[in-house]
């Protein structure tokens, strides 16, 4: 790169060689990772462009983009990843928290904010992002969160402990909501693994590195929702709901899972920031 490096020169010279690797947000991403080494927020760039790095500085930013380079994700290079205007430790072992799912949370706020203390199931936790979140918002609220994977786990139990939420939060390991069987709750919600198999080897190259247990939804991605669907009924209240996040075009499959057998009824579809079904609103069949 050189010997001598400035904020600007270094963000231009990163920018142009991102966009060469294919990295979509080059300009962005070479941002965010400077100032994740430098210890500044991004206008701290903007108004330091003349200011030299150090040789550490330099070092450590190096590394950072070589590994973006590999198309590591940023959020596995800084170890953090902002959600609903939250801050999240994120690692490898848990799917990074995307903006798509904060209309799950939206949601589920809606249904629950007149609610004195409900309780919350959070199936396939990952890092905690849904629950946390809603447990932040609603503080009288009261939350139960579940996962396959123990290290996701202590992901989660660090993110709710730093975010003041964990005397409220009971995590458990156990395969989606069987931990939670033979209690009942005002809402369960999930956001369950969905892609097709059909679909798995042409992601782009970032998700590679998210554990592909959270992304890998069977043959036609519905596998969990079938199973969701089949025991959410016994887990819910009279008044209660089930909300769950699905991929494009799955939001008219998945509503039809609610049938007289599951005890459920697909009552809404809620569209994303772009327009697309995100988000499927099940309720216990009266």
């Amino acid at each position: 790169m050189g010997e001598i490096w400035t904020i600007g020169s270094i963000l231009t010279w990163t920018k142009q060689y991102f966009a060469d690797k294919g990295v979509a947000s080059p300009r962005l991403d070479a941002e965010v990772l400077l100032s994740h080494v430098l210890g500044k927020d991004r206008m701290y760039l903007y108004v330091n462009f003349d200011q030299p790095l150090e040789a550490g500085e330099l070092a450590s930013f190096r590394e950072a983009v070589k590994q973006r380079a590999r198309r590591v994700p940023v959020a596995y290079i800084t170890g953090r990843r902002e959600f609903f205007g939250l801050p999240f430790a994120v690692t490898p072992a848990v799917l990074i928290p995307r903006p798509d799912t904060e209309v799950l949370v939206e949601a589920t706020l809606r249904r629950l904010q007149e609610r004195e203390k409900p309780l919350v199931l959070d199936v396939g936790t990952g890092s905690g992002a849904i629950i946390v979140s809603l447990l932040h918002k609603l503080p009288a609220a009261r939350g139960v969160a579940t996962d396959i994977s123990a290290e996701a786990l202590v992901v989660a139990a660090g993110n709710a402990a730093k975010l003041g939420v964990a005397g409220r939060l009971e995590l458990c390991r156990g395969d989606l909501a069987a931990p939670a069987a033979g209690r009942i709750f005002d809402a369960v919600v999930s956001n369950p693994p969905y892609i097709a198999a059909k679909d798995m080897a042409a992601l782009e190259p970032e998700l590679g590195y998210e554990p592909r247990a959270a992304l890998a939804g069977g043959a036609d991605g519905l596998d969990f929702y079938r199973r969701l669907t089949g025991g959410a009924a016994a887990l819910l209240k009279p008044d209660g709901f089930m909300a769950v996040e699905v991929g494009a075009g799955q939001a008219g499959p998945v509503a039809a899972l609610a049938t007289a057998a599951t005890g459920l009824a697909a009552t809404a579809t809620i569209k994303d920031y772009g327009g697309v079904e995100r988000v499927v609103v099940f309720e216990r069949r009266q």
